[in-house]
Parts: C-alpha cells; sequence; structure tokens
C-alpha cells in the first residue's frame, strides 16, 4: 500500500497543503490546494476546509508534516505564525486525519529539506562559484518574512538546522540603507533585516525613497515594466537581500551553494540577474573572493515548502 502523507507549507500569506504519494526523494501529489490566509479567521477554520476538500483523497493517510513560517514551541506539539495572530496545533490536526498527531516544522527547515527534491530546470544560477559537493548549503528568502535554514553534510544527505537569521540587525551598506535604517529606528529600535528584506521591507523601501504608499507586488510589477522610481526601490531591495544573504553565506562557509526560495527572488527574476545581488553578495573586502567562490540559485519551484514537508513526514515515519 502506498504511503500516503499529509503536507502543508503554511506562511504568513497563503497556504499550501496537500496530499502526497510519499518516497524518500520525490513526493508525487494526489491533491493540493492554496489558500489565501486573509479569507479565514484562523487556521483552524482553513484547516477544516482542506479537510473537507481533501476528502476523496484522505484514505489510507500514514502521517502529516506541516511547515509554519515561526517557531516551533511546545516540544514540536504548536507552533505560532510569526506574521499572523495564529497557532497551529499538531493534536488536532493529526487529529483531522485519524492520527494520533503531526510532526510540525519550521517553513524553512521544510524549503531546505525540499532542495533534495528540485529539478534542475527550477534553478536559476546568478553565480556559477566554485561548488563542492561535500559543503554547507544555505537556503535563505524573502517572502512575507525572511527565512534561513542550514543543510549540513551526513553521510550520503543532509542535516536540516532550522535558524531565525532574518532576525539579524539590518546593517546598511550605503546612503539609501542608510536612510531608510534611520526611518525605522525610531518605530521599532532595534531594526531587523526582515524589516527590509521582505514583501513589507520592499513597501517599506518605497515609501523612504520614493514617498510613495504602495503594494509590494505593485512596486516589483512596475520596477520590472521600467520605471525608474519603482526599479531604484526594488534595486536597493536587491542590495540589501544580497548583502545578507552574503554575510549569512560567510557565516556558515556555504561552499555548497546558496539557494533563495521565498516568492519574491522567483518574481523578480530579470531584476535579480541583472548584477546588484550579486555584486552586494561577494562585497565582503578582505573575504570578497571566498564569496564569490559560493554558488547561488534562485529556486523557482513554487511547491518547494510543500514538497520538503511531505518528505520530512515521510522521514519522521522512518524513525
Amino acid at each position: 500500500m502506498t504511503t500516503r502523507i499529509v503536507c502543508g507549507d503554511v506562511g504568513g500569506t497563503k497556504a499550501l497543503l496537500g496530499i502526497a504519494e510519499g518516497t524518500a526523494r520525490q513526493p508525487h501529489f494526489v491533491f493540493r490546494r492554496r489558500y489565501a490566509c486573509a479569507e479565514f479567521a484562523g487556521f483552524d477554520d482553513l484547516f477544516a476546509r482542506f479537510r473537507g476538500d481533501a476528502d476523496a483523497h484522505a484514505a489510507d493517510i500514514a502521517g502529516a508534516c506541516l511547515a509554519v513560517a515561526g517557531p516551533i514551541d511546545d516540544g514540536g506539539l504548536s507552533a505560532k505564525i510569526t506574521n499572523l495572530p495564529w497557532t497551529v496545533d499538531a493534536a488536532a490536526c493529526g487529529a483531522a486525519f485519524g492520527l494520533a498527531a503531526c510532526t510540525l516544522a519550521n517553513d524553512f527547515a521544510a524549503a531546505a529539506a525540499g532542495i533534495a527534491a528540485v529539478a534542475p530546470g527550477d534553478l536559476v544560477t546568478l553565480q556559477a562559484g566554485d561548488p563542492r559537493v561535500d559543503g554547507v548549503r544555505l537556503v535563505v528568502g524573502a517572502c512575507t518574512g525572511l527565512g534561513m535554514a542550514i543543510l549540513v553534510p551526513q553521510g550520503d544527505g543532509f542535516v536540516v538546522l532550522p535558524g531565525e537569521g532574518g532576525h539579524v540587525g539590518f546593517s546598511p551598506q550605503d546612503d539609501d540603507q542608510a536612510r531608510i535604517l534611520a526611518a525605522l529606528r525610531p518605530v521599532y529600535g532595534r531594526v531587523t533585516t526582515e524589516r527590509v528584506v521582505s514583501g513589507p521591507g520592499l513597501a517599506t523601501i518605497h515609501r523612504v525613497l520614493a514617498a510613495e504608499e504602495a503594494d509590494p507586488a505593485a512596486i516589483a510589477d512596475r520596477a520590472l515594466a521600467g520605471e525608474p522610481a519603482a526599479r531604484r526601490s526594488v534595486d536597493a531591495f536587491v542590495a540589501a537581500y544580497g548583502a545578507y544573504a552574503g554575510d549569512m553565506a560567510l557565516a556558515v562557509m556555504a561552499r555548497g551553494g546558496v539557494f533563495l526560495a521565498g516568492g519574491i527572488a522567483a518574481k523578480i527574476l530579470p531584476l535579480m540577474r541583472s548584477g546588484v545581488f550579486t555584486a552586494a553578495f561577494d562585497a565582503k573586502a578582505g573575504h570578497a573572493a571566498l564569496a564569490a567562490r559560493m554558488p547561488v540559485h534562485v529556486v523557482t519551484d513554487a511547491d518547494l515548502g510543500l514538497k520538503g514537508a511531505a518528505l520530512m513526514g515521510v522521514a519522521a515515519l522512518r524513525r
């Protein structure tokens, strides 16, 4: 009998939920659905909708793993979504499918696990570098927030180490970024990188540099169309993103490669390839040559976190 896994990738804006026929390498989805979080009062309501939608595929469920955009609490029994007032309860989610519980994971831990299932065609290389097969890999991604996880080689695979690197302090590297920090410090006191390198961060950058309130998606679309003010804002965002990713890559010596997940990098791919990102990534003074040897790829697979959650669910069953 084929093992079926309930899996999810739950963020601050959207939730991808599905049922996969799990394997150790490449999950096959028999059902998947995307939900807008804003349409639900809480996660329990969203998950109840999914349970009803997935009913025809819910036989023979062996396990469940939900990746959540936030820290995992209570020994893995609950999670708080960072950018929503929602709590995810592992026991309740498992009970919906007749399971004792489900596994909860940080969303970027799942994204990191999903790298193993990414097809070559879903990677766009920004910097070829000099990759090491046995090197540490870093997964970072700007979306509603800013996530990070590390893949450490072990045996013939990798161990996933979740992190909260998006909450390190923001360090401006040019005059525009200094203006952004100066605007945010009176509001927040300590300004984290996530305040700048994220969807809301792009809106903040544009408000500071262009004196205009605008939706992040609209700013991105206008920048892609060549509008100068929007392009300046996106370039500032990309430069800050590149500087941060390069700093994190140096911190963990990511000679196995840096993988940019989250939705924003894929959406603004032509501007990510302009050279602004890699210039900031490599601008590491005496360690510039080392940074330049680290491969950098944009992951364009929108199901990365969902695939990773499915693979983590299968691994949990085998333990």
